[in-house]
């Protein structure tokens, strides 16, 4: 694999960590959490690992009130 095809296959990742929503997102983990504790933001459980859809995120960030 070249440099560039493990780029592209890293950002067509599905389901993430919180730490990469978190980065990808630019809100903190523990913002992230809250939110889905809130049920603002869905997210799965495999084992102890918490997953979040990229669909999941984006449809979050869209919801999200849009600023003044």
């Amino acid at each position: 694999m070249t440099a560039a095809s493990i780029s592209d296959h890293k950002s067509a990742k599905l389901g993430l960590s919180v730490e990469e929503a978190s980065e990808i997102a630019g809100i903190g983990r523990s913002k992230l959490y809250e939110a889905m504790r809130d049920g603002l933001l869905q997210a799965r459980k495999f084992g102890r690992r918490t997953i979040i859809l990229r669909d999941d995120l984006e449809r979050f960030l869209t919801a999200l009130p849009k600023a003044a």
